[in-house]
């Protein structure tokens, strides 16, 4: 039997796959849904969830899928808002219980009667944010790059300027990996080795640079060992 995990993002699926193989677990992490980083849970990402959900509902007599784990942002919401997104999801596809925590598993039934145990999870730190929020909690390295842009943020503010949080931590992220951590070897090629945009690079060669023990992992760590 097999156990997966969706994701939101390429990236999530990337981080989530290397939180994995750290704890050693025998998780498959599933193709991400590819809701946009800039949109809200709603909507079309609804379609998305829920598309996603019909395709697993149909695989599942064929994968012999025994778990099943969602992983979405929490972004700024409350996480019980975000559940009731999740069990909106679940039973347009599924016949079961609702959700009503993370960690926890609920039991599900396919239209083709086959079972499984479903759960969900919000990447967050402190209760806000998303996987570049959670990254800039678990950095491992000196990080004076990174760190100046709090004074190119009041600057921007002193001139009537504003980046949001979610933006902000995009860009601290960014600047940590470009220049707080990358070689000068492959400061020759930044662009492939030192940026999101080939974050699978940077999990692979530079997984030091993240603190794979800080207390902020606790709770995502809980929630992969239900499947280990």
């Amino acid at each position: 039997m097999s156990n997966i995990v969706i994701v939101e993002s390429k990236n999530d699926a990337i981080f989530m796959q290397a939180m994995v193989d750290q704890l050693n677990c025998d998780i498959l992490v599933e193709k991400p849904i590819y809701i946009d980083d800039y949109e809200p849970l709603e909507g079309l990402s609804e379609t998305k969830l829920i598309t996603t959900l019909k395709a697993l509902e149909a695989d599942l007599p064929k994968r012999d899928i025994e778990k099943i784990g969602i992983i979405i942002d929490i972004d700024n919401h409350s996480e019980q808002e975000r559940v009731e997104f999740v069990n909106k999801c679940i039973k347009d596809v599924f016949d079961s219980e609702s959700l009503s925590s993370t960690k926890q598993f609920i039991d599900i039934c396919g239209d083709n009667g086959t079972n499984s145990k479903l759960a969900c999870y919000f990447t967050n730190f402190e209760g806000k944010g998303e996987l570049e929020t959670l990254l800039k909690a678990i950095k491992a390295k000196d990080s004076p790059y990174a760190d100046c842009l709090d004074s190119w943020k009041i600057c921007l503010e002193n001139k009537g300027k504003k980046i949001n949080h979610k933006e902000f931590d995009k860009f601290w992220i960014s600047n940590y990996i470009r220049f707080d951590t990358c070689s000068k070897q492959d400061q020759k090629q930044a662009g492939n080795k030192c940026s999101m945009l080939h974050f699978d690079y940077v999990m692979k060669h530079k997984k030091d640079i993240w603190d794979w023990d800080n207390p902020a992992l606790d709770d995502l760590k809980e929630f992969f060992k239900l499947f280990c």
